[in-house]
């Protein structure tokens, strides 16, 4: 086993290759042009590119549709190790590779998976999902935009809200409600392809953090589809996306970890060098207890978000332990960050320090995929449960 504070599983020498893989190039391609791309608003396509020539943006697809084939904990170390360095990286990763990839990966019929996956898995298109809507959240079910079968396809109207990828994406899934008497089996899933006419992105969201990673609209417009476009059958759209929301938990989990560790580091190695009162901040017991008690979570944290990947990874996919992975980790990656930025005072407030990026960034990962408040209907439901 390798020792407290690395991981809780024994990794594989491929696992630790990925892994220093993504931490090498996280450093060197990516932390050099943070504050400029934040500033900016600035999606750096070309580093998608590389992160495809790596192997990084198909990682759970099989090699025959030229994926990479791995599992859920390389996913997790990946996805950890970019958010240690730039969280909105990372979320763009998770996003492109744990829903619309992933989407047409599980439920796409062999021509879907040949004609889809090739491009997504290599970085050639990017990958994005439309579940949410602006009337319905949470509340996936609630969603209004339609699918109307006519002659050999779909023609769809709605609008889709806070899509990540939705202006650089080439490929999308989306939902659409194909039956509108049943609120959960009436609702199918669809790929649309960049340049469909009556299918195109809306607004780009000025946001609070993960400034980085791109978010907009999408707006169909008797936008029509063939059928063949149809993942799987009519009705099983809302089930398909639960399923990809529960995959999604571990990677939101992950990236919450790597964020939590990266403000953590960046607060105790800034505690071991500012001096106050003839002495570093690190040896004032109040920071220390700050230090240790973010230490002690963030071990708690990645016990149960590599708990969740290795059942997932063994077919023994636990909705609790990923719920409650998901939960923690990213309530407690605001903890971290808040405390970071507490630890460098007046410092913390300002740009040429990371953790007030690491505490903007945070916000996001206790909303996405999932509130924190469904994340404990999930838990819930599940310890009470006869």
């Amino acid at each position: 086993m390798e020792e407290l504070g690395k991981h809780y599983i024994e990794l594989t020498e491929e696992q630790k290759v990925i892994r220093d893989t993504v931490k090498e190039f996280a450093n060197e391609k990516i932390k050099p042009h943070i504050e400029e791309w934040d500033e900016a608003e600035y999606f750096p396509i070309e580093i998608f590119k590389e992160l495809g020539e790596l192997g990084f943006l198909g990682i759970l697809v099989p090699e025959e549709f030229g994926g990479s084939n791995l599992g859920y904990v390389e996913y997790a170390l990946i996805v950890e190790e970019l958010a240690k360095v730039e969280p909105g990286i990372a979320l763009s990763v998770a996003a492109h590779n744990g829903l619309c990839t992933n989407h047409i990966n599980l439920f796409g019929n062999k021509a879907q998976k040949e004609k889809y996956l090739p491009d997504l898995a290599s970085g050639k298109k990017l990958g994005a999902w439309g579940l949410t809507e602006p009337g319905s959240g949470s509340d996936a079910a609630a969603m209004s935009t339609v699918a109307v079968k006519e002659n050999d396809g779909y023609k769809l109207n709605g609008t889709k809200n806070f899509i990540t990828h939705g202006k650089v994406s080439g490929t999308a899934v989306v939902m659409a409600v194909t039956n509108k008497e049943d609120r959960r089996h009436g609702i199918s899933a669809f790929v649309i392809e960049k340049g469909t006419p009556g299918f195109s992105a809306g607004k780009k969201e000025k946001k609070l953090g993960m400034r980085i990673s791109e978010t907009t609209q999408l707006i169909l417009e008797d936008c029509v589809v063939p059928e063949e476009n149809l993942l799987g059958n009519e009705g099983e759209g809302f089930k398909q996306a639960l399923k990809i929301l529960e995959g999604g938990r571990i990677s939101i989990a992950a990236l919450s970890l790597g964020l939590a560790e990266g403000a953590y580091s960046a607060a105790r190695n800034y505690a071991k060098e500012r001096k106050q009162f003839g002495k570093t901040l690190a040896e004032f017991q109040a920071i220390q207890f700050k230090l240790a008690d973010i230490a002690t979570q963030i071990e708690a944290a990645k016990l149960l978000t590599f708990k969740a990947a290795t059942l997932m990874d063994a077919g023994k996919y636990d909705a609790k332990a990923a719920a409650m992975a998901k939960l923690y980790a990213s309530e407690l990656a605001v903890r971290a960050s808040n405390e970071a930025v507490q630890i460098f005072g007046g410092y913390g407030y300002v740009k040429d320090y990371p953790v007030e990026k690491f505490y903007r960034d945070a916000k996001l990962l206790t909303i996405g995929e999932g509130t924190s408040e469904i994340q404990r209907i999930v838990i819930g439901r599940n310890i009470t449960r006869d």
